[in-house]
């Protein structure tokens, strides 16, 4: 949440607590309501579901019917955001937790963008292997190969023979005579060996498992390393090649 306008946050919430709070019909009447409209409620909706997507990413999960009984799971989840918004730097000071922290949003927007449906879902180990699936096509997308996927892939962009007529390369750096050229190449694409042979195949063969949020969270930032190399190189293509 490190990312998030917590002053505006608070305020949006403030003014949804309010709005679904409940009161009284009538002072004769022992009916209770919201307090504000369906349509005030309605409208406040959208920007209080991106809220909570940052703040508490498995609150569709822990209310899976926000809406029954008057508004009032969302009121409720709404209260918890806003608390944990107003006091998250006190619990980080009192419980002693002030490591560095990183959210699944504020990733490569490729792995991000490839992952954020199944993972606001809850669905963490598809969202893993969704996020795989972009950087695959990313990369494919960039140097124009469809022939080649995956391991292939990434061993042929980061390789270091010249490119050729349809065998595109990625560049991390200008190329040289360097030990540090060659290294840091000859890196990204066992880099993403490792990450193909470790993250994606364990991960289609054992469909049944599902990952943990944080190991989720772990493989996604390792993916995202990678699809930053891939964005941020230079395609060399063969002479004459447009």
């Amino acid at each position: 949440m490190s990312d998030i306008d917590r002053e505006w946050a608070i305020s949006e919430l403030s003014n949804f607590i309010t709005a679904t709070r409940l009161v009284p019909d009538s002072p004769y009447v022992f009916l209770m309501i919201n307090a504000g409209s369906e349509d005030e409620i309605s409208s406040q909706v959208y920007v209080i579901d991106r809220i909570l997507d940052v703040v508490f990413p498995n609150w569709r999960q822990d209310f899976p019917n926000p809406r029954a009984d008057k508004w009032m799971g969302y009121h409720e989840v709404a209260l918890r955001a806003k608390t944990a918004l107003e006091r998250q730097p006190e619990l980080e000071e009192k419980l002693g937790d002030n490591s560095p922290h990183i959210a699944a949003s504020q990733l490569h927007p490729w792995i991000w963008e490839g992952a954020r449906s199944l993972w606001n879902s809850g669905h963490f180990r598809e969202a893993v292997s969704a996020a795989v699936r972009k950087i695959n096509a990313e990369t494919q997308n960039k140097i124009g190969r469809r022939d080649i996927s995956e391991t292939d892939l990434f061993k042929q962009a980061f390789s270091l023979d010249p490119a050729r007529e349809g065998k595109a390369r990625l560049r991390r750096m200008t190329p040289d005579s360097s030990k540090t050229y060659q290294s840091v190449q000859r890196g990204a694409w066992l880099f993403a060996e490792g990450i193909f042979a470790g993250i994606r195949n364990p991960l289609s063969h054992e469909v049944e498992n599902e990952l943990s949020e944080h190991e989720a969270l772990e493989y996604l930032a390792a993916l995202s390393v990678l699809a930053r190399w891939v964005d941020q190189s230079t395609v060399e293509k063969a002479r004459g090649e447009s």
